[in-house]
């Protein structure tokens, strides 16, 4: 017997698990179903609290239950104004409870006695019927289980339970005890549904804009209200079983597959639901991101008088009235606080270029020293870029964000999808920093003023992009001050330049070049006569050999010597000046300042030497490929009448002479900022061979 129904269980779970709701299960059912209901719209009720007393009732009725619980939370119940709902549905639970007890005695039709216990609640939600037949079933299924536990040690339950036979069912315990496992698990996985049911039915009510989806999911929880209420009657039956225990083996059988394939259908049911509650969900999510994403551009490209409602869209919630992080103090505080400021909004993941920001602090600090100055009137705010917060990925921004010497978003989730969407679509980001500029009026000025602030600092104040073409049109000529920053990379340059001296910048890794150029310019200084100053920038992402080419090779030679450190610096600052000046610039062919800018970057690209020659202030230097600059110095004997008093200019003259005819290298630019969609070779004319440095945003 056991054998065979173990067979039919299987079976029947393939078929229930392979179409939940068929197209005939059945139609005539669900007519019949549908004709039960007769909504009244006066007794719509929030069942939840009736649920949480169901629960209660469930956990602790049935003390070794396999979800049973020690201590009951039935106080939370009463947190809701639910009194008036009891009183008022009370007569109805004890009549289905009734209906339920007299309907199950002798095996009645349970069919029937669901289709029964849906026309008693006629006038009920759906979500109402199935809370009330769970109630109505907690009723008896409660009763039973207090005189059960109360009935040695009190006199009435004690006369209650020789009624009820509980004596008799607990002496038969361990034979009993897997029924009422399957009962409690049965109830649990109905209650479960019935959660479903309800969400879906306030989804359905709020979003209308879902009515093609909900008209699919709708029909099929009636369908799922009648197999709850058709899994109590079975349940119910079950209890009446194990009183009566009238046919024992034929009953416990029958009983047993119906409650078992029941329990299977329920779970399917559960199963289609809750996936169809996760859809729902998963396009109210798109839909409110829509809505969140329109409104936020609305809001950015309207007037405004001040920028706190901006703001507001951006870096708060209504839930969150303090979202900004003060470091130094270690207290949140409003947004209220960057009122009527400019205001530069820091964009990032969790990967901070070193480089970068510690020029960007270097120049923050030194505003706040000086914070009456006009050009000090600004704030920085670091909004993260954290979509999946990992534990890790917690800690990481916690140590960032406590040692940032600005404002910083308290916790990455205030920063919303659609602020995010707006932040990729509109701001383009793509994980590299940026710091877009919005204004006292909260108007954006600037997309992305990083890099002028690397490049002017406070200067730059109000960092717009007016601002920065207004730089540029005041640098005229390509000279050493422009190509490094002296403050932060080598002050000893303004000396040599105050003292009018030759200054030689080179770069690359080629050891054997780097000898080879340094032979040849002691030779050419010794016989020109002149003070020249030298100063290795290696290449812009230095490594052992540019360690060896500093340790073995300059150090000897007692030049000035930078660190990795400002070597970085330095090749960063070259990307700024790229990306800044391209804002402005018509062309790489026109502009002729980002035409050396760009060449020094393809210098850096090609893995050769390369070498850029000034003298004082205001003279426009010269750069060099590394063959060409060796043969012009080597050849000084020859063209060295040429140079006259401007020992400069007759260089400039001979490495212009002396240039390759081509000079196509490849030029590798930082993913970040506006790039070209061709770069031009300066020198040539023609087209480059492009790499752009990209990081996963989940570095």
């Amino acid at each position: 017997m056991a054998k065979n129904l173990k067979s039919s269980l299987s079976t029947l779970s393939a078929r229930v698990d392979k179409n939940v709701f068929p197209s005939s299960d059945d139609d005539a059912m669900k007519k019949t179903i549908i004709t039960t209901h007769s909504p009244d719209h006066g007794t719509n009720i929030d069942v939840l609290p009736l649920l949480q007393i169901i629960k209660d009732i469930m956990n602790i009725a049935y003390p070794e239950g396999p979800q049973a619980k020690k201590t009951t939370t039935t106080e939370s119940v009463f947190n809701y104004d639910s009194s008036e709902m009891f009183e008022v549905l009370a007569p109805k639970i004890n009549k289905v409870a009734c209906e339920i007890s007299c309907k199950c005695t002798g095996g009645g039709d349970k069919d029937a006695t669901a289709i029964g216990i849906l026309k008693t609640l006629s006038n009920y939600g759906w979500d109402a019927k199935a809370a009330i037949t769970l109630a109505a079933f907690a009723v008896n299924y409660g009763e039973f289980w207090l005189v059960a536990q109360l009935h040695k040690i009190n006199p009435l339950a004690n006369s209650l339970g020789l009624l009820k036979q509980v004596p008799n069912i607990l002496g038969q315990y361990e034979s009993h005890k897997p029924w009422f496992d399957d009962v409690t698990n049965l109830v649990q996985t109905t209650l479960e549904v019935t959660h479903i049911i309800i969400e879906l039915q306030k989804l359905s009510e709020r979003y209308i804009s879902l009515n093609a989806l909900f008209m699919t999911i709708v029909p099929r929880t009636r369908v799922a209200v009648y197999w709850i209420i058709r899994s109590i009657v079975a349940c119910a039956s079950v209890l009446t079983t194990l009183i009566g225990m009238v046919d024992e083996h034929f009953t416990a059988s029958t009983e047993a597959l119906e409650l078992s394939s029941l329990t299977i259908k329920i779970k399917s049911i559960r199963v289609y639901l809750k996936e169809q509650l996760e859809e729902c969900k998963r396009r109210i999510r798109e839909i409110k991101l829509i809505q969140e994403y329109q409104e936020l551009i609305d809001i950015m490209n309207a007037t405004h008088h001040d920028n706190i409602k901006p703001l507001q869209h951006l870096i708060s919630l209504k839930e969150d009235q303090t979202p900004l992080y003060e470091s130094s103090t270690k207290i949140r505080v409003s947004i209220e606080i960057l009122k009527k400021k400019t205001v530069l909004l820091l964009i990032s993941d969790l990967y901070l270029p070193s480089e970068g920001l510690l020029i960007l602090e270097k120049i923050y600090k030194e505003a706040k020293q000086n914070p009456t100055k006009p050009e000090n009137q600004y704030e920085v705010v670091w909004l993260p870029v954290v979509p999946d917060l990992t534990e890790d990925k917690k800690n990481k921004f916690e140590g960032i964000r406590n040692n940032m010497p600005w404002y910083s978003l308290f916790h990455p989730s205030l920063l919303r999808p659609a602020v995010i969407k707006y932040i990729k679509e509109k701001w383009h980001f793509n994980c590299k920093p940026l710091l877009v500029v919005m204004d006292p009026q909260g108007s954006i000025v600037n997309t992305n003023a990083l890099h002028m602030l690397s490049l002017w600092g406070s200067g730059a104040f109000p960092f717009t992009s007016q601002k920065e073409e207004a730089l540029w049109r005041d640098q005229k000529t390509w000279r050493v001050e422009l190509l490094v920053d002296v403050h932060c990379i080598e002050p000893k340059i303004s000396d040599w330049i105050a003292k009018g001296k030759y200054i030689c910048l080179y770069g690359g890794d080629d050891i054997n070049w780097i000898l080879r150029f340094r032979t040849a310019v002691q030779v050419f200084v010794k016989q020109a006569g002149i003070e020249l100053e030298m100063l290795y920038v290696g290449k812009s992402n230095p490594g052992n050999k540019i360690i060896t080419i500093n340790n073995d090779i300059i150090q000897k030679h007692g030049d000035v010597l930078l660190d990795l450190a400002r070597i970085r610096a330095f090749w960063v600052r070259l990307e700024n000046m790229f990306h800044s000046k391209l804002q402005s610039a018509k062309s790489l062919i026109d502009d002729q300042l980002l035409k050396e800018i760009n060449v020094m970057l393809t210098y850096d690209g090609s893995g050769k030497g390369w070498a850029v020659i000034s003298r004082g202030s205001n003279d426009w230097m010269n750069r060099v490929d590394g063959d060409t600059v060796l043969k012009c110095l080597n050849t000084y004997g020859q063209w060295k009448g040429k140079a006259g008093k401007d020992l400069l200019s007759a260089l400039n003259d001979q490495i212009e002479a002396n240039k390759p005819p081509h000079h196509c290298n490849r030029v590798i630019l930082p993913g970040t900022g506006s790039v070209p969609e061709i770069v031009i070779c300066a020198d040539c004319g023609k087209s480059m061979e492009k790499y752009i440095l990209y990081r996963c945003c989940t570095d």
